[in-house]
């Protein structure tokens, strides 16, 4: 096996073309799923590159590198309406995989219960890509995730960071996550919310965004819609709310059990942020 561990973006990217093997940054997903005997010819990791991690704000665009962790999200000071953001981070393993893993790694393995994608489609995520030959590409987080485990993502890109607009001084947010346990442990269902209120505690924006319960997670726009001019606690989520939403039936839970979930969840989420 090669291993590659570039100290600048261009050589990464150069060590793409005709690429045959596994990009790495945490590892934390790629080194639990390889099987025994099995590991890739070459690892490329992107540990060591700074043009890719931290977190900027220029243009009015928070732009989160890639390889930024877990942790380093949690104690940077972002808007409120990153909270759930925040919160989705704390749940994602232990310490020790939030010290390593990365953002840009959550969103390319494409889990349904990725906990960071309901946080970054309420947010309005776009994700950067880069190749050597084709340039830079950004596309709509929703657009990059297309199915499980499968991504918009060319055999010669990389991801490079994470780009969400400014949201509103008024926005706030919150994640809820039902696992089999408090901690250390895959979703069943989960859901973020930003919200926006007037002063009289009226919603006048909403995006929500359901993980774990369809192949990738996905916004609830007739919810989001249908919530506008209410008081938070006025929310009722119908199962009209819930169409979209196609849950499976496996050993965490049944699908009947996650859509009755993933509608008490919806209320408290939205509740929760509108009084953080």
């Amino acid at each position: 096996m090669l291993y590659n561990l570039p100290s600048d973006l261009n050589s990464a990217l150069q060590l793409l073309v005709n690429f045959d093997g596994k990009i790495i940054a945490g590892g934390t997903d790629v080194y639990p799923s390889a099987k025994q005997g099995q590991m890739p010819r070459n690892l490329v990791d992107l540990s060591s590159i700074p043009e890719i991690s931290g977190i900027t704000f220029v243009d009015d665009l928070f732009r989160i590198g890639a390889t930024t962790t877990w942790s380093e999200i949690v104690k940077a000071e972002l808007p409120c309406a990153f909270d759930a953001l925040k919160q989705a981070a704390l749940e994602i393993g232990s310490i020790q995989i939030q010290n390593a893993g990365t953002i840009g790694g959550n969103i390319c393995n494409a889990s349904p219960a990725a906990d960071s994608v309901p946080p970054l489609l309420a947010l309005d995520a776009r994700v950067e890509l880069q190749s050597a030959k084709h340039g830079t590409r950004i596309l709509k987080l929703s657009d990059f995730i297309l199915h499980v485990r499968k991504t918009a993502l060319g055999r010669d890109e990389l991801v490079t960071a994470v780009i969400i607009p400014r949201p509103s001084q008024n926005a706030k947010s919150s994640f809820e996550k039902l696992g089999s346990r408090r901690y250390l442990v895959i979703s069943i269902t989960m859901v973020a919310a930003v919200i926006e209120c007037t002063s009289s505690g009226i919603i006048e924006a909403a995006k929500i965004a359901v993980g774990s319960c369809s192949p990738v997670a996905q916004r609830l726009e007739k919810l989001e819609a249908d919530i506008i001019g209410l008081k938070p606690e006025q929310v009722e989520v119908t199962p009209d709310h819930l169409a979209t939403l196609s849950p499976i039936d496996d050993v965490r839970g049944s699908k009947d059990y996650r859509m009755e979930v993933v509608a008490k969840q919806c209320e408290r989420a939205i509740i929760r942020a509108a009084n953080s």
